[in-house]
């Protein structure tokens, strides 16, 4: 039987400075949006159009892209850090999770969680227990909002979901890594991930990380190896100097 438990205050501690993940404090709860109401679609369309304003992006659409990057970032990046490094699952659904915002800072600043408990799982079913935590990140979370901003911001499934994908190899790769001794339970969980784990977790009918891992190639605008993405996530359309990401497509066609 898995047993509860609880992240220790150096873990908390890493989660919030590198990847944003707090634990909920109603005295700043003021510009608080929670997730669970961004999927209710007057109300998703609604913070788009106000993000939109914020970030002088041209269209719902690019806002849509451009907030899933962020919001990948403070959510599926810190819970899969947990359950690979710690080996300890956090409750991720949209309905435990709150944005966070203040003024003079980022627009999404970061995300908090009501709920706080932690979930270790015991050895022999260990591979149940990701599931469950997987399942709640995804399906519960990520996949439903894709599915509601996709339709409110008529922006394709694919082009969100890399985004999404795209923080997760980083993570894997470059992060927690995939190499040496101590590995091995790191790579396990990446296999799954992007290889294994069926289509009912994410919210979707197929994995819908498998299609944007590739071998990373060389490529005109880098002298190192790199993933181009198989959608653009049109960050230029909000940069101040027209930057384009270096995996965009458009730059490596």
């Amino acid at each position: 039987m898995n047993k509860q438990s609880r992240l220790a205050l150096d873990e908390w501690d890493y989660l919030s400075r590198h990847f944003g993940l707090c634990e909920s404090d109603p005295t700043r709860s003021v510009y608080s949006v929670k997730a669970l109401d961004l999927l209710d679609v007057e109300i998703c369309s609604d913070y788009l159009d106000r993000l939109t304003v914020l970030l002088q992006s041209p269209s719902r659409m690019i806002t849509a892209s451009q907030f899933f990057k962020r919001y990948a970032a403070l959510t599926a990046v810190p819970l899969l850090y947990a359950m690979t490094v710690y080996n300890k699952g956090l409750d991720l659904s949209a309905e435990n999770c709150s944005l966070e915002s203040s003024p003079g800072h980022s627009w999404l600043e970061y995300v908090s969680l009501a709920d706080t408990d932690a979930v270790i799982p015991e050895a022999s079913e260990r591979h149940i227990w990701r599931n469950k935590v997987i399942l709640a990140l995804f399906a519960e979370n990520i996949g439903k909002l894709i599915a509601v901003m996709s339709k409110v911001a008529n922006i394709p499934k694919s082009i969100l979901w890399e985004n999404v994908a795209v923080r997760l190899f980083s993570l894997y790769e470059k992060r927690i890594g995939l190499t040496g001794e101590q590995q091995e339970q790191s790579r396990a969980d990446f296999q799954y991930l992007v290889h294994q784990a069926p289509g009912a977790l994410f919210g979707e009918k197929q994995n819908p990380l498998s299609r944007f891992y590739g071998k990373p190639t060389f490529s005109s605008a880098s002298n190192m190896p790199m993933r181009v993405r198989k959608t653009c996530c049109f960050y230029y359309e909000v940069s101040s100097v027209e930057e384009y990401c270096s995996s965009c497509p458009k730059l490596n066609s």
